[in-house]
This record gives structure tokens, sequence and C-alpha cells, in this order.
């Protein structure tokens, strides 16, 4: 009797098994209506599989409950090989839905997001997963068009092994919501991926990765072994804003920007590895702002921001600060990381601004300095001397420093009697990785334990802390010797981020009517137009679209006579455009543009270089629309004459402006009327570079006649301007320049006659923006 009722329910369970297999489907699915019938009778276990090519236009909302077990999955049929395109979402809502394999490009979103963990109000996602997945130069039109591309709503959701890169215009690149109960103590992952470059954007709300709002909600997500490489959107690359996240084993190669704790507390930041170099002066570490952070492990190289972007910032803060400015560091520990050859790593009180009370509200004024803050067995190595590697911005007394040792080149650091001064065997085992050699066991091993001190279980390497450790974050030099960083573990298998160089053509145009503007459309970004003849005319805007060179075949220069219509340019600046123009001389019969973008749907900034060129008889040089971005405007060995306006950038009062990086060096201005450089912020916030503009030996002369402002050079908002070394005669203005001493506007070397005078305001109210 117990046998057979034992054979009937093991036939019971095989039946019941058979029948739950049989219940799962592979559907293949060739448009959208196949796909949202495929999803709308989706069960667990189901694979909905999207047949390659081109998705165009399609809005994805994919719900669906399948269990831990049997997810539901939404997979391409070829990883990489379903390009979604248009005007395209992908919205999950539901429980336990994993998508796979799609490629995002070519088009942007119509909605707030371009991967949703939310359909509705009523159908966040909860455990489903994102793998697999490129989404890559997918902006809108305007770069002041706001959206995110990843929006992470709902609790353990993960986002792994995708490639992301892009954006140029408004939002975050991924945001993870804490708005209401749903969404807090979310647990997300977000592992593995490659978030590749995102531009300059010239203005606030850029941040690569944002989570949560001011409110200092707990969210515990998990920000680990990604890649983050050129994330220049602004200040902040990580804009933590919500409580016990943690941010592990990230690379950060060459991002002008920082890791920051911006409204967070009980962030743990441990083996992150900070790569910068010589060729820029913006690339950051990490910031700290509020309670209970920890800071171990990480390795810094090269990273030379300043202030905002210091290798390591620590804020001041706001007394009775509302939730979203600045509260007080407090209950910090910084320990076990190294910095070399950093330019001042460690900058204490960053922010204090007592100085402006005059021009800022009292909820503005950043006056309380850190306290009780560790900072321990650190290591600071310096090929060369740092005359100032801590800078303490107000007071440092908060701080209990212990057992950090610097090796300054050889050279005694004695400042604040805090840093121990060593020489120190270095190995350098590749172009950015300096490590300590094992032998120097009494300089090395003696280090500080502190309160839970424990919790330091490894270094940045993995190697155990537990029985005996070391000053810095690397431990033993045979892991780092051992550690490589391999690109292939982040992001898709199926993708590479890396494109094919290709050597630039030699293309010749002759004055041929139309001649020159087919061969710019016809060739490839990188080439270089030489032309032949001595006078060429250009009846209508030629298109610039992508990188090009254009100069003149031999030693004198080609003229280019432009007679377009009124209000037109000879160069029309396209999104990604960028124009290289040498040994030219460019004149207008009818005082157009010489150069300007496009009025709307600038979603890509463009750049301009200009080299042993004359502009003469324009209306305006440079006139730029409100919604485009030059990264890079550099003109040298150029004259400017005989124009009516010079370089006019203008912006809105969003904190936005048109240009990151503007340069005139050796250039002549002569009978310009007036906006001779007109660089225009309206507002003001902290997030950017905040505009560069460099005037270094140039002279003007006879500009300004018809300025109205009585000023030859308008900054306003714009944080660094360096005017140096010019020569200014006989330009009918009161001011050369007005510039805003609290920021970085210098001036110095400069002749002027008969030209007014420069002018610096050390305080200058601007519009607030938060």
């Amino acid at each position: 009797m117990q046998n057979n009722l034992l054979l009937t329910i093991t036939i019971l369970l095989l039946l019941f098994s058979c029948n739950k297999k049989s219940n799962t489907e592979s559907i293949y699915v060739k448009n959208i209506d196949e796909l949202n019938q495929a999803i709308s009778q989706a069960t667990a276990g189901d694979e909905i599989v999207l047949a390659n090519g081109v998705w165009q236009n399609v809005q994805l909302k994919f719900f669906g409950r399948g269990t831990k077990e049997e997810p539901i999955t939404l997979r391409a049929e070829t990883p990489g090989e379903v390009y979604i395109e248009g005007q395209s979402y992908l919205h999950l809502g539901g429980e336990h839905l994993n998508v796979s394999g799609l490629y995002f490009r070519n088009g942007y979103t119509p909605s707030s997001g371009i991967i949703r963990f939310k359909i509705g109000a009523d159908s966040v996602a909860n455990h489903c997963r994102v793998t697999s997945c490129v989404i890559e130069d997918f902006t809108q039109p305007s770069r002041l068009m706001s959206d995110r591309w990843i929006e992470f709503y709902g609790r353990h959701n993960q986002m792994d092994h995708c490639y992301i890169a892009g954006k140029s215009n408004d939002g975050n690149t991924l945001m993870v919501y804490h708005d209401g109960n749903e969404n807090i103590n979310n647990h997300h992952q977000i592992v593995y991926n490659y978030f590749g470059p995102r531009p300059r954007k010239g203005g606030p709300r850029a941040e690569t990765v944002r989570i949560g709002n001011p409110q200092m909600t707990p969210g515990y997500v998990n920000v680990s072994n990604n890649y983050f490489e050129a994330c220049n959107g602004e200040v902040e690359i990580i804009s933590d804003k919500a409580d016990y996240n943690i941010f592990k084993n990230n690379i950060f190669y060459k991002c002008e920007g920082s890791l920051v704790l911006r409204h967070a507390n009980y962030a743990t930041v441990d083996g992150n590895i900070f790569i910068g170099g010589d060729e820029s002066d913006f690339y950051g570490g990490i910031r700290l702002v509020n309670t209970g952070h920890w800071i171990t492990n990480n390795y810094f190289y090269k990273i030379k921001g300043e202030e905002f972007r210091s290798p390591l910032a620590v804020m001041n803060g706001i007394p009775n600060s509302i939730l979203n400015r600045y509260k007080q560091v407090t209950d910090a520990v910084i320990a076990y990381n190294s910095w070399v050859d950093c330019k001042s790593p460690w900058q204490i009180g960053i922010g204090q601004n007592r100085e402006s009370v005059n021009v800022l509200p009292a909820s503005e004024i950043r006056s309380l300095a850190p306290i009780r803050t560790t900072i321990a067995n650190n290591l600071i190595y310096n090929t060369q001397e740092d005359y100032a590697p801590i800078v303490d911005h107000d007071s440092i007394n908060g701080i209990l420093f212990k057992n950090n040792i610097i090796d300054n080149n050889g050279s005694k650091y004695t400042a604040f009697d805090v840093l121990q001064n060593e020489r120190i065997k270095m190995k350098q085992v590749n172009e950015w990785l300096y490590v300590p050699e094992d032998a120097q066991h009494e300089i090395m091993d003696e280090v500080y334990e502190g309160y839970d001190f424990g919790r330091i279980q490894q270094d940045l390497f993995g190697a155990s802390r537990a029985e005996k450790s070391r000053v810095g974050a690397i431990k033993q030099l045979a892991d780092a010797e051992a550690f490589r960083i391999d690109k292939e573990q982040y992001g898709p298998q199926w993708f590479s981020p890396d494109k094919a160089a290709t050597e630039p053509n030699m293309l010749t145009a002759s004055s041929a009517e139309g001649e020159l503007a087919n061969i710019i459309a016809q060739a490839h970004p990188g080439d270089i137009i030489e032309l032949s003849d001595e006078l060429y005319t250009i009846d209508s805007p030629l298109k610039i679209d992508k990188e090009i060179s254009i100069r003149a075949a031999g030693e004198n220069k080609v003229q280019l006579v432009y007679r377009g219509e009124e209000n037109t340019p000879a160069f029309e600046m396209n999104p990604k455009g960028s124009i290289r123009l040498k040994n030219l001389s460019i004149k207008s019969e009818n005082g157009q543009l010489a150069f300007a973008p496009l009025e709307e749907n600038m979603s890509s900034a463009y750049k301009l270089f200009l080299d042993h060129c004359v502009v003469e008889d324009f209306a305006y040089v440079l006139k730029a629309s409100k919604g485009s971005f030059a990264d890079s405007i550099r003109v040298s060995n150029t004259t400017i004459r005989n124009c009516e306006n010079g370089i006019v950038l203008a912006a809105d009062e969003k904190g936005d402006y048109n240009a990151e990086m503007v340069t005139f060096d050796q250039c002549e201005f002569i009978n310009v009327g007036r906006n001779v450089v007109h660089f225009y912020r309206g507002g003001y916030d902290e997030s950017t570079i905040g505009g560069y503009l460099t005037l270094s030996n140039n002279s003007f002369t006879a500009c300004g006649e018809q300025e109205d402002s009585g000023m030859l050079i308008k900054t306003p908002g714009i944080i660094n301007v360096h005017i140096l070394d010019n020569t200014f005669r006989n330009n009918p203005v009161a001011l050369v320049a007005l510039l805003w001493g609290e920021k970085n506007n210098k001036h110095s070397g400069n002749h002027i006659s008969n030209s007014g005078k420069i002018e610096v305001q050390q305080n200058i109210k601007l519009k607030l923006l938060y």
C-alpha cells in the first residue's frame, strides 16, 4: 500500500514537471505588433526573441510576472544585431524580467527614459535585469532637452555588462529614483558596465550616474566593477544622494569629474582606481559631503583637478543646511589610500566662502569645517616636488591625522605637521601604477588601528589586511605586478568600444563652382582638403558635420569670398562638426557670418580651429545659437579685422554656456565694432568647468567703437578667464574687461593705452540656480 502511494506521488510529480516544461516557449517576433502580442501572453519561463534587423520607432512596454527560477526573457536573436532606432524606448514593469542583446542607436527617446524600470505609477519593476545591451549616441536633437537614459525604480534590479556612451543633452545618464517607499532600500546592482565618453555639456545636470534625491533615504545600491572613460559631462561623474551605497573596484580613466558623496551618508568607497594624466587639469577624484563615509584602498594617479575636482576634496558645510545644499562632513574615515603624482592631493574645507557674505544669502555660506574625521595610513608619492600637498581652505583641527607618509621627491614637507616624510622605494609597474617595494617593513608596516578599522579586511587587489597591514592602497608588490585592466570584462562581449584608427585622406579642391562643397560632403572624418587655386567664391554655407581640415596647398594664403544670403554663415557648424582652417583669408561681400552653428537641433558639440588665417568684413566672426555648444575654439596667428561683431557665445539663464575651452593666441583684432569677445553665462552654479577663456599675446586696436556696454571683453558668469601679455591700443571703451576675482579670473603682463582699464571685482552677485 505504502509503495503504491509512493509510486503514485512520483508519477504525479513527473507529470507536473513535464507539463511545466511544456508551457515554456521561445517566441520569435518580427515586428512591434507580434512583440506586443507576445508580451501580453508571456508567462513565467517564456523567452521572446527579437528578429535581427532595425526596429524603428518602437516604444516597448515589457510587463510580465516571471519567477526567480523562471524569469521572462526578452532577447536579441543575435546579440548586437537588433538595432533599436528612431523615437524608441524600453520600459519594464512587473517581476523577474530579463533583457539582453539590444543596440540603441540613431535616435532618441520621446519619453523620460530609454531603459526604464517602470511603466507607470502602478507598474514598477522588481528583480529585473538588463544585460549585454548598448546605448550609443541616443541623444536628444537639442542638448537643452532633458532626459535620462537609464531610470531605476523598484527594488533589486540590475544592469550589467552594458555599454553606454555619447549622451550630450541635459540630464543624468543613469538615475536611481527614490520617490516613494517602493523605491528605497532598493539594493540595485550596477556592475561590470562600460560607461564610455560623455562629452562636456557646458552646464549642470550632466552626471553619468546619480543615485537618489536630496532626501538622503537609504539605498544600498552597489556600483562596482564598472569602467568609466572620459565621463566629462560635469564636475560630478557619480552624484550620490542616498545613504548606505557602495562604490567598489571601479576604474575612472581620464574623467574630468569626481565621485561625489553629495547628499549621501555612510557610503563605502573602496578599491577604486582613478587614472589621470598631464593633458587636462580637470581630472577629479573623490569629494565628501555629509556623514559617516569610509574611503579606503583607493589609488589616484596624476589627478590634477582643483577645489571641487581635487584628488581628495573634503567640503565645508552650511549651518542648518537645507537638504539640497551642503551638510557638514563628520565621522568620516579616509584610510589606506595612495596618491601618486597628484596635484595638491588633499584639499580640506573646499567651498569655504565667508568672503561672499555680501553677495550670497546666509543659507549659502559654507562655514562649517569637517569634524570627527580620521585620515590615516595613507601614502602620497611624488616624482616631482609638490609645494602644497595639503591645502587648508578653512581649518583642519577637526581631523585626526595618523601614520600618513609622504615622499615628496626627497623634499621635506612640514606644513601642518600631519605627514611623515620618508624616502620610499617604488616600482613602476606600468604607465600609471607605482607600488612600494616589499623590503621597507619598518617604514610601511606601522599602521594606526582606529575604531572599527577591522572592517578594512583587504587591500586594493584583494590581499588580506587581517593579520598585518601596510600604509597605502597596495600591500603586496606581486599582486600589483599581476594586475591588468581587462576592458573586455566591462560591457557586452559582442561590442568593442575601440574604434579602428584610419589614416586621413589628402584631397584637393579647385575653385570650380561647387567643387569644395562636394568634396567636403564626400570626405571621411579626419580628411585633409588642400586648396590649389588662389581665389574661391562660395555662394551658400559649407556644411561641416565631421572632423575636416582645409588648408592652402602652398605657402601663400588662399582667399575664400563668401557671397551667400544675409545672416547665413560661410561655415555652418553641425553636430560633431570640427573644422581646422590654415593659411586662408576668409572675406565677406555682404556682411554675413563667418561661422555659426545651427539655430536648432545642435545635439552634439562642434569644434573650431583657425591658424594663420584672416577673417574680415563679416557681420559676425562667430555667432552661436543658445542651444549650441563648442567643446573647443582655438584661434592662433590670425587677423580679425573690419567686422561689425567678433565672437558672440550666447546662453540662457540656467547656468548653461556655449563653449568650454576658448583660446586666442597671437592674434590681431583690428576695427571690430562691438562684441569683440562676448562669452556669456547666465546664472551660476558649481557643477562645471564654467567656461575657460584664454587671451594671450594678442593685439586689440581700434575696437569697440559701437560697444554700448563700454567694455571690450565681456565674460559675465564665466569662471576661468586669463588675459595675459596682450596689447590694447586706441580702443574707445571704459573697460577692457571686468574680471571676477573670487573665481579663476586673472590678468597680467598686458599693455594698455587709450583703452580704459582692466577692473577686478572680487565678488560678483549672480543669480543662483538651485
